[in-house]
């Protein structure tokens, strides 16, 4: 009786030592380990390529503003300067003076080397083809050969050949007068159309093309100034002589100058 009752006490307190164990593990606040949520993801933050073009265009704007600035200042630099109403009308008048004036021939060169005032022959508007036509230029005889230089600085305008005139050059100054030059032997080596010379270079020979075949060797010289043939005679007679001829060379890059 007496183990019975221990077994029963046992036991009974037992059960309540395990009821007790396992109420309080229930019981008993469980803490989970923390998890960090992800951040929401934002849809307004570029990706990384779209952050590279961001910054290139930034660049972009950067670098035209800045070549905008440059471009600007370059252009006020090289902006004449406003001029006033007087300076203005002094300029257009100095133009004007330079284009319209005639020509006085005293800072022209004799067409043909060698030749003086002393040796000029006023033929203008001598009768030619039996009356059916006038001479509009006087002719300057010189033997075959004899060089022919520009009477003043200008651009070669024309180099041909024409029926009457034969072997032909023209020779246009910066104030619009042309001096044609005709019947020549030959035309000097390396000479073009558009070619830049100085007065006293070289351009042609003295010959008889054209028309002048049966004739002696001579130049035919004229004048054009502001649309209108005029006598070259007496601009002639105030000419420079020319003993000799500047002849052309050959520069680097393909230019030509005197010697």
């Amino acid at each position: 009786m007496r183990v019975r009752r221990w077994w029963r006490d046992g036991m009974g307190l037992f059960g309540g030592v395990l009821t007790l164990v396992c109420t309080g593990c229930a019981t008993l606040p469980f803490t989970a380990p923390a998890v960090s949520a992800a951040p929401a993801a934002d849809s307004r933050a570029p990706l990384p390529e779209d952050d590279d073009i961001t910054q290139l265009i930034a660049q972009f704007r950067s670098d035209l503003n800045r070549t905008k600035a440059r471009d600007l200042a370059r252009t006020q630099t090289l902006a004449p300067a406003p001029q006033s109403a007087r300076s203005r009308d002094r300029e257009f008048a100095d133009r004007a003076r330079a284009l319209f004036t005639p020509l006085s021939g005293a800072a022209l060169h004799m067409p043909v080397v060698g030749v003086s005032k002393f040796d000029l022959d006023d033929s203008w508007h001598a009768p030619r083809d039996g009356g059916a036509r006038v001479h509009k230029g006087i002719d300057i005889f010189a033997s075959r050969g004899t060089p022919v230089v520009a009477v003043a600085d200008g651009i070669v305008s024309y180099i041909g050949d024409q029926h009457l005139g034969g072997h032909c050059v023209w020779l246009t100054t910066e104030n619009g007068t042309s001096f044609y030059y005709a019947h020549l032997d030959r035309w000097a080596a390396g000479m073009y159309e558009g070619m830049e010379v100085r007065s006293g270079d070289l351009l042609g020979y003295v010959g008889n093309t054209g028309n002048a075949i049966h004739t002696p060797s001579h130049l035919h010289f004229a004048i054009n100034q502001n649309d209108e043939m005029v006598n070259p005679y007496p601009i002639l007679t105030k000419a420079v002589p020319v003993q000799r001829a500047h002849m052309h060379t050959e520069l680097g890059g393909g230019s030509y100058g005197t010697r």
